[in-house]
C-alpha cells in the first residue's frame, strides 16, 4: 500500500465529543481565501512515493443531507465549479478521497479510492496479516472492503441486542477494525448512515496526519503525509502562532473514529460531529496497557537467571520468542503480483543486534531463488561504526546461510552536501520538529533509497573494494527494526532508571516508550521510508509478539546490572545465539543517529561543535528554518 489522505471543506466539524481546545480546533463553512497547500500538493506528495496508482473521488452533501457520488480520477478535465454549476447550488461540503497504492499484494491490479455497488468508498493503507480470513492471491484492501460493507450502519452496536439500525450487519466498523493483526490506516464513507470512519491500527505503525479545523484553514484533513509545498512556510505549517501554539498537522491518536454527516443546525449549514470509539478485541486492550504480570523478582528467580540458560523451562522460553518472531517475519513476507524484483524483502542494516536477527529469520521465510538486500547508510564512509558492523554482520550471516544472494547495500552521504534532500526531510517528518528527528529522518530516508554501492566479495578476499559496483535495491517491503529497544530495555535510559528506580522504575519507562512509540517514531519512521516507494514492516511490533515478550518476566527479558551487551536486550541475545549469530549477539547498542554519524555531522553543521551541541542539548532542540 502506500498513502491516502481526506479533504472536508464546507462543512462545520463539531469536536465537542473529543475535549479539544475549541480556540484551536473551531472551524467554519467559509474557507480562507488563500489556503496553504491544495488538494493537488497532497497528490503530490503522495505520488512521490512512487505508487503503482492513484486516484481521488469526491462527494458532494446537499442541505437535505442526500449526496451525490461522481468520479475524479486522475487525468480527467473536470472542474469543481462545473460540478457546482450541476447541482444547481445546493452544494453545501465537498468531501474528496484520495488513494495511492503500492500494489504488494493480490494478483489483479487495483486501484483506490475502491468504490462498491452501495456507494461505499474505501482508501486503505495497510497490511491485514490476520484477523479476517484472507486468500494467498487476495488483495486485502478489496477483502477488508466487502467485510465493511456488512457492517450495520450505527454509531455503536450492542452485542446483546438487535442493531438500533436500519442496516442487518452482526458486527460495527470498530468491532471489526479491532480484529486485523496488521499495520493500517484508513478512510471510509458508509453510504448507508452518511459517516465517514477513519482511524489508525491500535500501535499506530501507519502514519496518518490530521488536521482539526481552524481560523487558519477551516477544512477538516487527514493525510499520510505533510505536502512538501507546505515546509517553505515552515511557520506557518508548524505552528498557528509561534511554538507554544497547536501544531498545523497533529500525528492522529491511534484508535477508530467517526464522523457523521446528517446533522443540520438551525442554520442550515452542514455539520459533521465526530466521535472515538473504543476498540472492542480484549487482547488489543491489554496490548495498548502493556501490563507485565512478572516485574519485581524473587531472590531466588535472580540466582536462576544468572545461570547459562541451559534449564529445560528458559529453554521453551526462548524457543517461544525464536517461534513467535519467525512467525511475525513469515508474515511480513507475504507479497504477490507482477513487481517482485531480485530482492523483493530488504533489511534495514545496521549490523547490530535486532537487524541481524531480522536478516537470520528473513533467510529462513524467504525462498532461495531471491537476494536479501541490507541497506546501510554511512555519513563517515567506512569509518563509521554502524557501517564497521554491517560489513562484520555479512560475513557472519554468509557464513549461516552461504547459499543466500546477501547484498550489503552501501549507501554514502555527506550531511553538507543535502541542502535540498533536507528541506524535503523536513516536510516527511513534520509535525516532528527537533534536530533527533531530522537526523533519524535523513538516515532512514536515504537507507530506505536503496541506492548505494555491492561489494559482493565482501570476506572473501582482500581485494573487495575492486569488486564495488553501483546498485540501487528494487525491494518493496523493508523490515525494520524497531520496538525491539522499547521492549527489551535497549536505551541507556533504560540503565538509567534501573539504577534510580529499580524493576519497577524501569517497568514504568518501557511501558512509556510503547505507550508514545506512535507519536514519537512510528509515524515519522513510516513516512521517510515510504517516499522511497517502500513499504517498512515492523516484525517487533507484531502483536503476538508483543503479548508473548510481556508474558516474560522481566528479569528474563533484561539485567540491566550486567554490562552493556549482556543485559541490555539480554532475551534477544539469547535469539542471536540460537540462530548462530554469535559475534552479533554481543554487539551493544547504537541507535542509527550515532551509528551512522550523521548526529556528530549535524551537530557540526548546525552547531559548531559536538560539545556545543551537547551543552544546547540538541537532540531536543527545535529544528531552526532552512
Amino acid at each position: 500500500m502506500c498513502g491516502i489522505a481526506l479533504i472536508i471543506s464546507g462543512v462545520r466539524i463539531d469536536l465537542s465529543s473529543l475535549l479539544l481546545d475549541t480556540t484551536s480546533c473551531s472551524s467554519s463553512s467559509q474557507e480562507p481565501a488563500t489556503l496553504l497547500f491544495s488538494a493537488d500538493d497532497i497528490k503530490a506528495a503522495l505520488r512521490k512515493r512512487g505508487p503503482d496508482s492513484l486516484g481521488s473521488k469526491a462527494i458532494f452533501l446537499h442541505a437535505d443531507g442526500g449526496s451525490a457520488i461522481r468520479s475524479s480520477m486522475e487525468g480527467e478535465e473536470t472542474t469543481r465549479e462545473s460540478h457546482v454549476k450541476a447541482l444547481n447550488n445546493s452544494l453545501f461540503g465537498e468531501v474528496l478521497f484520495v488513494g495511492a497504492t503500492l500494489q504488494l499484494r493480490g494478483i489483479y491490479s487495483i486501484t483506490q479510492p475502491l468504490v462498491d455497488k452501495s456507494g461505499n468508498i474505501l482508501v486503505y493503507n495497510g497490511e491485514v496479516f490476520g484477523g479476517i480470513e484472507l486468500s494467498s492471491d487476495s488483495n486485502d484492501a478489496e477483502v477488508l472492503m466487502q467485510y465493511l460493507g456488512k457492517c450495520c450502519n450505527c454509531l455503536s452496536h450492542n452485542r446483546e441486542g438487535a442493531c438500533s439500525s436500519s442496516g442487518n450487519g452482526k458486527y460495527s466498523v470498530p468491532e471489526l477494525l479491532s480484529t486485523i493483526k496488521g499495520p493500517w490506516a484508513l478512510i471510509y464513507w458508509q453510504a448507508s448512515s452518511k459517516t465517514i470512519w477513519f482511524g489508525r491500527d491500535a500501535l499506530g505503525r501507519r502514519s496518518l496526519l490530521v488536521h482539526w479545523p481552524s481560523t487558519k484553514d477551516s477544512r477538516f484533513m487527514l493525510s499520510s503525509v505533510s505536502p512538501p509545498s507546505a515546509i517553505d512556510e515552515r511557520a506557518d505549517i508548524g505552528y498557528e502562532n509561534g511554538p507554544t501554539e497547536v501544531k498545523f498537522w497533529e500525528e492522529l491518536p491511534c484508535a477508530v473514529y467517526s464522523l457523521s454527516m446528517s446533522a443540520l443546525k438551525l442554520d442550515e449549514n452542514l455539520v459533521g460531529e465526530v466521535r472515538r470509539h473504543n476498540w472492542t478485541d480484549p487482547m488489543l486492550e491489554e496490548l495498548i496497557k502493556w501490563e507485565r504480570t512478572y516485574v519485581e523478582p524473587r531472590p531466588e528467580d535472580l540466582i536462576e537467571s544468572h545461570g547459562t540458560f541451559s534449564s529445560e523451562q528458559q529453554g521453551h522460553l526462548h524457543q517461544e520468542v525464536l517461534a513467535v518472531l519467525k512467525e511475525s517475519v513469515r508474515r511480513r513476507t507475504i507479497f504477490s503480483g507482477t513487481h517482485l524484483g531480485n530482492s523483493p524483502v530488504a533489511v534495514l542494516f545496521s549490523g547490530g543486534l535486532d537487524s541481524m536477527i531480522l536478516a537470520a529469520l528473513l533467510d529462513e521465510c524467504l525462498d532461495l531463488e531471491f537476494g536479501i538486500d541490507l541497506l546501510n547508510v554511512s555519513f563517515d564512509g567506512q569509518s563509521a561504526p554502524d557501517r564497521i558492523s554491517a560489513r562484520a554482520g555479512v560475513i557472519e550471516l554468509r557464513k549461516k546461510a552461504s547459499l543466500r544472494r546477501w547484498n550489503l547495500v552501501e549507501i554514502d552521504a555527506e550531511l553538507p552536501k543535502l541542502t535540498l534532500e533536507t528541506k524535503h526531510v523536513m516536510s516527511l517528518i513534520n509535525p516532528s520538529n527537533t534536530y533527533m528527528d531530522l537526523n533519524i529522518g535523513i538516515a532512514l530516508w536515504l537507507a530506505a533509497g536503496g541506492d548505494g554501492w555491492v561489494c559482493e566479495e565482501i570476506g572473501r578476499n582482500d581485494d573487495s573494494e575492486h569488486h564495488r559496483f553501483k546498485y540501487k535495491s528494487d525491494s518493496r517491503i523493508l523490515l525494520v527494526g524497531s520496538g525491539a529497544d522499547e521492549q527489551c530495555a535497549g536505551y541507556g535510559r533504560h540503565k538509567t532508571k534501573y539504577r534510580q528506580s529499580g524493576w519497577a522504575g524501569l517497568n514504568e519507562e518501557m511501558k512509556l516508550d510503547m505507550q508514545r512509540i506512535w507519536k514519537r517514531n512510528l509515524g515519522r519512521d513510516d513516512r521517510c521510508i515510504a517516499d522511497n516507494g517502500r513499504e517498512a514492516r515492523f516484525p517487533f511490533l507484531d502483536e503476538d509478539v508483543i503479548r508473548v515478550l510481556l508474558d516474560i518476566p522481566l528479569w528474563e527479558i533484561a539485567d540491566l546490572g550486567q554490562p552493556s551487551g549482556v543485559g541490555d536486550k539480554k532475551i534477544l541475545r539469547e535469539v542471536a545465539r540460537m540462530l548462530n549469530l554469535h559475534e552479533a549477539a554481543v554487539l551493544p547498542k547504537r541507535a542509527i543517529q550515532f551509528g551512522s554519524r550523521i548526529a556528530r555531522e549535524s551537530n557540526r553543521k548546525n552547531f559548531g561543535s559536538n560539545r556545543a551541541a551537547n551543552q544546547a542539548s540538541a537532540g531536543s532542540a527545535l529544528i531552526h528554518p532552512i
